[in-house]
């Protein structure tokens, strides 16, 4: 990992999503009224969310998940009815403070919410790491780097998204780069699965690990695909 770009590239992700983009992942997060645009993220976003949790096992009870880029913490909730004992984390303390205050009483005691780095050795040990949309803003050498050092904590499985190289998404980011750069998220960066897979081989960590389940979702603006590592 090259810690001088992913140190950058957090700070930045850390600002836009704690100062600039606040009110609109408020929004983005809740039942309120959206433009066109900003439904077709939404419904990619539920889409993908469901996803990932059909990876994981129907009854969690006993097992530890750690939800890397929680954001407003949906993903949390469902894990935590399913049993699960969650540790929630995202760099944003003021979306950390929303995940909170959206927090059904019923699965309270169930969810560690915390701000800060989701590569915290201190977080402890997990059955399970699920990374939404938390990787996509970093350079793929980064991003397999990253995901190494949480499956050094990891005994079964990892779920992640990027950004697919699609000619609509590099299409949608060039028009997003037009825009005042304090008015953008930062951009995403592109990757391929061969990628991800060829880098996987360079880490000794992930010599354990293999992939299994792949998915792309495509809904307007939101386009992600999801992988499955787990552990032999």
């Amino acid at each position: 990992m090259n810690e001088n770009t992913y140190q950058e590239r957090r700070g930045q992700i850390e600002t836009y999503f704690d100062r600039t983009a606040v009110s609109a992942w408020e929004k983005l997060t809740s039942d309120a009224p959206l433009g066109r645009v900003r439904t077709t993220v939404r419904a990619g976003r539920d889409n993908m969310r469901n996803t990932l949790l059909s990876w994981l096992p129907q009854d969690m009870h006993g097992l530890r998940l750690l939800d890397a880029g929680c954001g407003t913490g949906a993903l949390s909730v469902e894990a935590a009815r399913r049993g699960a004992e969650v540790v929630a984390i995202d760099l944003s303390p003021t979306l950390v403070d929303l995940a909170r205050s959206r927090l059904a009483p019923e699965v309270a005691s169930k969810i560690d919410f915390r701000s800060g780095d989701m590569l915290d050795p201190e977080l402890g040990r997990f059955d399970h790491v699920v990374a939404m949309d938390s990787i996509i803003h970093y350079q793929t050498d980064d991003a397999v780097s990253a995901l190494s050092k949480l499956a050094e904590r990891t005994s079964t499985s990892i779920l992640f998204t990027f950004a697919p190289r699609t000619p609509l998404l590099s299409l949608m980011i060039s028009i997003g780069r037009i825009f005042p750069r304090g008015d953008r998220a930062p951009w995403l960066e592109p990757m391929a699965e061969e990628k991800i897979s060829a880098l996987m081989k360079t880490h000794a960590t992930l010599t354990p690990w293999s992939s299994a389940r792949t998915q792309r979702i495509s809904s307007g603006f939101y386009q992600s695909q999801a992988m499955e590592w787990v552990k032999s």
